[in-house]
């Protein structure tokens, strides 16, 4: 298929936020992947943030980070982990970015004097983003507007979609319109007026619903089923039910089981004949419905109490997990309740336990006091960027005996800074510019643990943190058993620590949990899963 003949779905939401768009996007990319179609997915957001690398977790749950260094919406995670293809910034798109760019064209002259207004510049602008992906040859484009049908800052990218419709021509595109189906204990009854009402709203600016998908906690009978196609304008065998699963790698079984792939084929015009082999994702599935042996991970963190903060690392523990057959329980643990004294108690019968990536001080002390019990105790540990700074400053305090060792991140006037701040970073003042961000080459020590884990030397990783192992320390590292085991060739940065004489104490600055996908579950993790079961 020639660049010209892309074809773009478009999946917008209804009646309420959070319905899983991302998911529906994801199980229907790996579906028409399946079938041969080269296929990719963005998701553009409405908030007005530039990109989620200064959000909150609370806000937005994770930040995830693509290859090329993109700082991107969580939804990526779950792209890159269904379809097994990776992402860029060209996949995810905010209106702060939209309104940057095109305001940066007004301050240049770009527009010739012309009024700058949403319609056309900024639609104009949402559209190039749309379509910049054609131009890597990709048979289709799923894009998936974040908000919910009905809200103001989601209105340009409807119109956006709008224009396309028209300017793409018939079945170049259509709208896959996700819905809710409330059921009302009461009456015993699903009920279809929010939905119809939704459709409704998209119809009023000026975009049809091709296919609808139900989200649904009961089944829908055919009377519900012929009375959402009548009122929605779709065929009925265009009404897809997506009920509740007990994972999300479920739906994209039961959504093919409903021919949702033929049907959004026929409504884009494509013939195929060829049918999704879905074996391996079964084989996942099977593998992780039936574990042989269980294990229990404290996951040590600032955020848990929103645990979308930490869901690409929940989602490889779940891929490690079903490559070993063991079910990997995760033991939340707010680093902030942690104390000397309750050590035992917290963390009572864990088989492993991991320190999780983050910025700012709090909860800080919790976490230096999780890795010298792990470390004393013979606990598996696996600390991630911030982790992996933390494992290095308990080290320096309890065993090396800098008792004032810190992090430049925590105290900038600590006389051992064992975590320090990058000489060219320095004088830089933009929270978002001080980043060390994508991927980044690290060259493993020979006979090192990491170099048997990934069967490799040279391996490449993503990072996101702003502070670095202070090089100057090494040596007291190395003399004491913190070895550092992994180095940036080009910088000389440290990239991974590990203990000797330990079950498994490893701590890596990159975010190893960004590319474990289902096909390729991560070395790091499956290693880890490995040692806990051992524990």
């Amino acid at each position: 298929m020639s660049k010209k003949n892309t074809k773009y779905i478009f999946v917008t939401g209804g009646v309420t936020s959070s319905l899983g768009k991302g998911i529906v996007s994801a199980s229907l990319g790996l579906l028409l992947k399946s079938r041969g179609y080269n296929v990719t997915i963005q998701k553009l957001d409405p908030y007005i943030n530039i990109d989620p690398g200064t959000l909150n977790p609370y806000e937005h749950g994770e930040c995830y980070v693509t290859e090329d260094g993109a700082e991107t919406d969580l939804d990526l995670g779950h792209y890159e982990r269904f379809l097994n293809s990776r992402t860029s910034q060209n996949n995810n798109v905010t209106t702060g970015r939209i309104y940057q760019t095109v305001i940066e064209k007004e301050r240049k002259g770009d527009f010739l004097g012309k009024t700058v207004q949403v319609i056309p510049h900024i639609t104009n602008e949402i559209k190039r983003r749309i379509t910049i992906l054609s131009k890597q040859n990709y048979d289709i484009i799923i894009t998936e507007i974040g908000g919910t049908v009905g809200d103001i800052e989601s209105l340009p990218y409807i119109e956006s979609v709008r224009q396309l419709k028209w300017e793409l021509g018939e079945k170049n595109s259509i709208v896959i319109h996700l819905t809710l189906l409330p059921y009302l204990s009461s009456s015993g009854e699903l009920k279809t007026k929010p939905s119809q009402h939704s459709v409704r709203a998209l119809m009023e600016d000026g975009v049809a619903a091709d296919i609808l998908v139900c989200r649904t906690e009961h089944k829908i009978s055919k009377e519900i089923r012929a009375k959402l196609a009548q009122f929605c304008n779709v065929g009925i065998q265009n009404v897809i039910e997506c009920m509740d699963m007990e994972t999300i790698y479920e739906v994209p079984l039961y959504l093919q089981k409903q021919d949702f792939d033929d049907v959004v084929l026929k409504e884009l015009g494509l013939k195929n004949e060829k049918k999704a082999d879905l074996k391996d994702w079964k084989n996942f599935l099977k593998k992780y419905s039936n574990p042989k042996k269980s294990i229990e991970v404290a996951l040590v963190g600032k955020y848990v109490s929103l645990q979308d903060s930490y869901k690409s690392i929940a989602e490889s523990f779940i891929h490690a997990g079903a490559d070993q057959e063991t079910e990997v329980k995760i033991r939340w643990i707010y680093s902030g309740d942690v104390t000397e004294d309750n050590t035992e108690e917290l963390f009572d019968g864990i088989d492993g336990m991991l320190i999780a990536p983050g910025f700012g001080d709090r909860g800080i002390e919790g976490k230096i006091i999780s890795a010298k019990y792990a470390r004393e105790h013979e606990i598996p540990l696996l600390g991630i960027c911030l982790g992996m700074q933390i494992m290095t400053i308990e080290f320096a305090r309890n065993v090396i005996g800098l008792e004032k060792a810190n992090s430049m991140e925590f105290d900038t006037s600590t006389p051992d800074p064992v975590i320090a701040l990058m000489a060219d970073q320095k004088n830089v003042v933009d929270k978002g510019g001080t980043m060390r961000l994508g991927a980044w080459k690290c060259t493993l020590k020979a006979g090192s643990a990491l170099s048997e884990i990934y069967g490799a030397r040279n391996i490449s990783e993503r990072h996101r943190h702003r502070y670095e192992f202070n090089s100057e320390y090494k040596e007291q590292f190395e003399k004491q058993g913190l070895a550092p085991s992994g180095f940036n060739p080009d910088t000389g940065l440290v990239e991974t620590i590990e203990l000797k004489d330990h079950p498994f104490y490893i701590g890596v600055q990159y975010h190893p949990e960004y590319k474990s996908t289902v096909a390729a579950p991560h070395p790091l993790f499956i290693a880890f899963v490995k040692a806990c079961t051992k524990k």
